[in-house]
């Protein structure tokens, strides 16, 4: 998971204290990207984020502004209960 962040941001912090509760329920691995660096501007671009905070699962955007932990948790949830890919 990663997280586009920037400095001053409410609504980013609100995001980092949503994502460190859930790591405490999901397997994540979370990583945070600064906004305005190159690679959180080509983040934003490839994934069409307009401000932050955005969040990518999986490499795919997922949702930017003020995230929704009820659509997060249903996301990961739903993640958790599908077969690995190539398990059989």
């Amino acid at each position: 998971m990663v997280l586009l962040s920037q400095q001053d941001c409410a609504l980013c912090d609100q995001a980092k204290t949503l994502l460190a509760r859930l790591q405490t329920e999901f397997p994540l691995e979370l990583e945070t990207v600064e906004f305005s660096s190159s690679r959180g501007f080509e983040l934003a671009k490839r994934g069409r984020i307009l401000f932050p905070p955005g969040i990518f699962l999986d490499g795919q955007p997922f949702s930017y502004g003020r995230p929704s932990q009820r659509k997060l948790r249903r996301e990961l949830e739903a993640r958790m209960s599908r077969p690995a890919a190539g398990a059989t």
